[in-house]
């Protein structure tokens, strides 16, 4: 049935797998990473000659399910830590600009005020000409959630397009009001 659950996950060069119980920890140039699956009873973990299996011990929908699902969080850690992840996002707007502040990403926004961000361990975050935002790290979840909550600060808006979008995220834009119709009203009277 699941035929991702059943690749084996094949561990790169300079890159070490060990399984203490139901935790796996998977360490590599970049970042260390350990995981719980204690939650995962139908599913069975092995490392043997450079590859991590995963295993089902029942034959229903569910457990199918779960054995992919292991597998991709397993092949996720095992790419974060040799090659990374990174999220690009780009800001736009008129006087609408990042900086970088020590330990906190510092975002002018449109508001009255300056937005602070304070940057999760294990991310780093490098600002291009102040409107470029490129946050990257080992651990593919917390990349994602890092990018999702600073576009959750000031999201695209549909007229002119401006806040702070996805790299690769299309706006769909509306027309705004139109001169037409407003002075055809006046002119009706």
């Amino acid at each position: 049935m699941a035929r991702i659950g059943k690749k084996p996950v094949v561990l790169p060069q300079g890159v070490t797998a060990t399984l203490e119980g139901r935790t796996l920890t998977v360490k590599g140039k970049k970042a260390t990473l350990t995981r719980s699956f204690e939650g995962n009873t139908h599913i069975g973990i092995a490392i043997a000659d450079g590859c991590i299996t995963v295993s089902c011990s029942d034959a229903t929908t569910d457990a199918s399910r779960e054995q992919g699902l292991v597998r991709a969080l397993i092949q996720n850690m095992v790419t974060g830590v040799d090659q990374g992840f990174t999220r690009d996002l780009e800001i736009t707007g008129v006087g609408y600009r990042a900086e970088l502040k020590g330990k906190a990403l510092a975002l002018s926004l449109g508001f009255s005020h300056s937005v602070s961000f304070t940057i999760p361990e294990g991310i780093t975050i490098a600002v291009d000409k102040q409107t470029r935002l490129v946050i990257s790290g080992a651990d593919r979840y917390l990349v994602g959630e890092t990018a999702s909550r600073i576009r959750r600060i000031r999201p695209p808006e549909p007229y002119k397009g401006k806040g702070v979008r996805y790299g690769n995220e299309v706006i769909r834009r509306k027309a705004g009001k139109s001169a037409v119709g407003a002075g055809a009203k006046a002119a009706g009277g």
